[in-house]
């Protein structure tokens, strides 16, 4: 990772990331890590040579939670013990999600309530409980990781593009909701970003191609051209930006 911009604010900065142990979540930890935040992240997978390897690349290490983040009595948990480790949370990045396709037909309740306990329910109350300590600091950035998915009205998934759109408007709500507490809360809408996952489980040659085609960039997207935009989101060079979606995308959506 390099030529990443420094933002001094988030030098000793407590934050806190939602699966920070792979993919584009391993990517924010690292940008976190190198600006010389406390970082802390929760994930289900046991991360503890990510650890290791980003203690010895950055000089920094992080503190990794093993648990799931649908389980909200254990991801306050988690958030709690970031902040007796690191100081109050003032950053959050909701970042873990899961994009699993699916024939809208072929949903029954227990596979809704799994998608949306991922890609939604755990998004509100990770802001729910980082919302009341930084309301007792007076201060607190937040970005929710959205997707240009359902402004694409892409057919496949639609309990994720759902949810994707919810957390938008989620974002915007809480963002007027709590702007008066010195509280800002961004989203983030990545394009299609190839992950070792997306690579495994989704990619296929006329699908990237046809992708591709559609950006303006006709560059793909890899994990760390999520890390800035999401570092800029986390400081005071957005200080004036709350309530906003940003697409980072190549050009595919235009917003506004």
């Amino acid at each position: 990772m390099t030529d990443m911009p420094t933002y001094p604010d988030l030098d000793g900065a407590s934050v806190f990331i939602t699966g920070g142990g792979s993919g584009i979540g391993a990517g924010l930890t690292e940008g976190f890590l190198r600006q010389g935040a406390r970082v802390a992240f929760i994930g289900r997978s046991d991360a503890s040579a990510f650890v290791s390897e980003m203690s010895e690349a950055t000089g920094n290490t992080p503190l990794f939670i093993q648990g799931d983040i649908t389980d909200i009595a254990g991801l306050r948990a988690a958030m709690d013990r970031a902040a007796e480790a690191h100081g109050p949370v003032t950053r959050l990045v909701n970042n873990a999600a899961n994009d699993q396709r699916h024939d809208s037909l072929d949903v029954d309740e227990d596979f809704y309530r799994w998608s949306t306990d991922i890609n939604f329910k755990s998004y509100f109350f990770a802001c729910q409980h980082a919302v009341a300590g930084m309301r007792a600091g007076g201060y607190g950035h937040i970005v929710n990781f959205s997707s240009i998915s359902y402004m694409m009205g892409n057919a496949g998934y639609a309990l994720y593009t759902a949810s994707n759109a919810a957390i938008t408007g989620m974002t915007r709500s809480m963002a007027r909701e709590f702007g008066p507490d010195g509280i800002r809360i961004n989203a983030l809408a990545p394009g299609w970003v190839l992950t070792r996952k997306q690579l495994d489980k989704w990619a296929t040659p006329d699908g990237l191609a046809a992708h591709l085609d559609r950006q303006c960039l006709k560059t793909h997207l890899a994990p760390d051209d999520i890390v800035a935009p999401t570092l800029f989101l986390s400081s005071t060079a957005s200080r004036m930006m709350t309530g906003q979606l940003m697409a980072v995308d190549g050009g595919v959506v235009v917003t506004g």
